[in-house]
């Protein structure tokens, strides 16, 4: 069974990868950033009974959070990262959006 720290430490990565902000995670999860800032340090229990909400959050499963190992299907494990591809893309200006687009499109067609 892994420590709160190892999963506090498999939230700050996940997070950080995502792009987001404790503020902005924070929000999704629906919790305070000092949570959330705790979680990652590993300074409290509850980030247990939190799980299946922060994982949803993060686009991973619950065992990957416990473990560090995602056993979902491929095509769900893939979703998480469609997902942190989407969030990117969100983040982005109209302009920049656009770009991104064409640039998906020429590497599709290699």
């Amino acid at each position: 069974m892994s420590t709160t720290s190892d999963i506090g430490a498999r939230i700050r990565a996940r997070r950080r990868d995502s792009s987001l902000t404790q503020d902005e995670f924070a929000r999704r999860v629906g919790v305070s950033r000092s949570a959330v800032a705790q979680w990652e340090t590993g300074r409290t229990g509850q980030v247990t009974g939190n799980l299946s909400r922060i994982a949803a959050a993060l686009g991973v499963g619950v065992e990957y959070l416990m473990y560090g190992d995602d056993k979902r299907a491929p095509a769900e494990a893939r979703q998480g990262d469609e997902l942190a591809l989407l969030r990117l893309y969100r983040a982005c200006d109209p302009d920049d959006r656009q770009f991104l687009l064409r640039a998906a499109r020429r590497l599709v067609r290699r």
